[in-house]
């Protein structure tokens, strides 16, 4: 077998270090970290889910997009608090590094496990199926507008009408002049001290239904 020659050597070398090029891993550029300003606002968030009370505590930038979240399990026990803030400094170190929120919304919200069941303290929504659930329904509706994870709507206001209801103190000052037409010089009942009113040749008791003045 022919010896190659230098040009064929060449060639060889040339393809070889072109293939391991090709086969080498493309570098990904690796996020950085948006910090949060040291003075930031955000809201709190108490609500109880299933009788279980929390604390739910967001940070914002200063653009008013969020950027951290603290939540705060009332009486339970040390280790369902540690996972829950364990769970709450992922999702912050998640948005700080440019998860969407979006992304934590679509994949939390309708999670299902104890404790579950009816919220008290939070006028947006009435049930949720965790405690996840719940604070990613809030989340949603405060920093994304999704109106759909709420359960109760804004109350509309109606339009004034152009008529006047008649007031309360309309009512009784009409009444009482009724009452006065009636009673005239009635007595007040011999049996509990209420006004009568007459009733043919009677006197009768508004309140106990006595008559007086028969005769």
């Amino acid at each position: 077998m022919p010896a190659p020659t230098p040009e064929q050597v060449d060639q060889e070398r040339s393809s070889t270090a072109t293939q391991a090029e090709g086969d080498a891993p493309v570098p990904r550029r690796r996020s950085e970290r948006r910090r949060l300003p040291l003075r930031r606002g955000g809201f709190t968030q108490e609500a109880a889910v299933g009788g279980h009370k929390l604390f739910l505590r967001t940070g914002e930038y200063r653009d008013g997009t969020l950027g951290e979240v603290f939540i705060d399990i009332h009486k339970e026990g040390a280790a369902f608090r540690s996972v829950m803030n364990c769970f709450a400094m992922a999702v912050s170190l998640g948005l700080q590094y440019g998860v969407p929120l979006e992304a934590f919304v679509h994949h939390y919200t309708f999670t299902r496990f104890e404790p579950q069941g009816v919220v008290e303290g939070d006028d947006n929504i009435r049930m949720a199926t965790s405690i996840v659930d719940y604070i990613f329904r809030v989340l949603g509706i405060a920093y994304l507008g999704r109106s759909e994870l709420r359960h109760a709507r804004p109350a509309a206001t109606t339009p004034p009408s152009s008529t006047p209801a008649p007031t309360v103190r309309a009512r009784q000052s009409a009444l009482d002049a009724q009452l006065d037409g009636m009673a005239g010089d009635a007595p007040v009942c011999d049996g509990c001290g209420h006004l009568t009113i007459r009733n043919g040749t009677c006197y009768k008791c508004l309140n106990c239904g006595n008559s007086m003045g028969c005769s």
